[in-house]
């Protein structure tokens, strides 16, 4: 396939994600052209995407593509794609939490939305999903300010804090219906606050929980039983064969260490991740404020107020949370979502794709968007 030669592209960090940025009016309008382009942009199916702007880790291979909305609750539509690193694939079959955290200041900038005098609000309709964010944000004299004193666990320094707001959605708190199933011999909760997430309590599968993420990866028979939990949770949820997919995420949940409520560590869905993605966290959290669910007996739930601290490996991530209980006749449901995160323009330009190869594009794998 054939595409641009040079693309208008901006590069960012979203929370403890990095991705490149498009307007979907760059982009082909064709779906295969449009992969085939990401692919060759972020350097894949290579291990070290040498020849592109990956960084060699799925936190360091995403995407945004944005547009105005022509949905009147929203300002503009996000379309989050994965860039495979060492395969020709490209997925939109998982939302991003991280990577939304600079969607409105990419809208500010590309002139999308007109920035406030002191702070801009953007209402954001997460494609993947179908449901809103709203994002405030510092915009002194009407520019986005990247600067500030707001800090998150997994990026050095500071920065300007991006406020992201998750208004309830649509979807079932609990995609089985079950507030606990027994998935190939394991109790866990599935839940999904806007990421199909799996709650497995870390002791059921053998470890402590507060394992490093290399140690982990390297544990062969634990990656054996978690892709065996992972495929048959996600026939539970309704996701399908999820073979080929990158949700659900699966969270082992452990005692906390630092003050927090719990100590997670998050498969996405093979690599551990080095913290955890935002939407991962909220589902964590409303997981764990679920009667009978996974979590009780683990996490040490706030006494107060809705913030709860999820720990991970680079740190913490603050949430917060409420979650109505629901009765024998009325589901659990969220009542509220909101998380601090921070995001920075790193590079605003042009992006030079490698020269089209030859390799056919797999067909996107099926299910819906998730």
């Amino acid at each position: 396939m054939t595409g641009p030669a040079e693309v208008r592209c901006m590069l960012m960090r979203g929370g403890t994600s990095k991705g490149a940025y498009f307007l979907a009016e760059d982009l082909p309008a064709d779906e295969a052209a449009r992969d085939d382009l990401l692919l060759r942009v972020m350097g894949s199916p290579d291990p070290r995407q040498i020849d592109g702007l990956g960084g060699a880790h799925p936190l360091t291979s995403k995407v945004a593509v944005v547009s105005r909305s022509a949905d009147p609750q929203a300002d503009v539509d996000y379309l989050f794609l994965q860039v495979a690193v060492d395969r020709p694939e490209v997925t939109d079959r998982q939302n991003c939490g991280n990577i939304l955290a600079g969607v409105g200041p990419f809208a500010v900038e590309r002139g999308l939305v007109a920035a406030g005098d002191d702070e801009t609000v953007v209402r954001i309709r997460m494609l993947n999903t179908g449901e809103l964010a709203v994002a405030s944000f510092p915009t002194p004299g009407g520019r986005v300010d990247y600067t500030g004193g707001a800090e998150i666990s997994g990026v050095p320094g500071s920065a300007a804090p991006v406020v992201i707001e998750f208004p309830r959605g649509g979807s079932p708190l609990l995609p089985t219906g079950r507030v606990r199933d027994v998935v190939v011999g394991t109790e866990v909760t599935c839940v999904d606050n806007g990421m199909p997430t799996v709650l497995i309590p870390a002791t059921a599968v053998g470890i402590s929980g507060h394992e490093s993420p290399k140690d982990l990866e390297e544990d062969l028979a634990l990656a054996d039983r978690l892709r065996e939990i992972r495929l048959e949770a996600g026939r539970l949820m309704g996701l399908g064969d999820v073979e080929s997919a990158t949700v659900p995420k699966l969270s082992l949940l452990a005692p906390p260490k630092n003050g927090g409520a719990v100590t997670t560590r998050t498969f996405i869905p093979v690599r551990c991740h080095t913290s955890i993605g935002v939407l991962g966290a909220a589902s964590v959290a409303a997981g764990l404020l679920l009667p009978g669910g996974v979590g009780e007996g683990i996490g040490e739930l706030p006494a107060r107020g809705d913030r709860m601290r999820i720990e991970h490996p680079a740190g913490f991530l603050d949430i917060e949370t409420s979650v109505d209980p629901g009765s024998a006749e009325v589901a659990p449901a969220v009542r509220r979502t909101a998380v601090v995160r921070t995001a920075r323009k790193i590079l605003d330009g042009t992006v030079f794709p490698r020269s089209a190869g030859t390799a056919p594009i797999p067909p996107r794998p099926q299910g819906g968007q998730r």
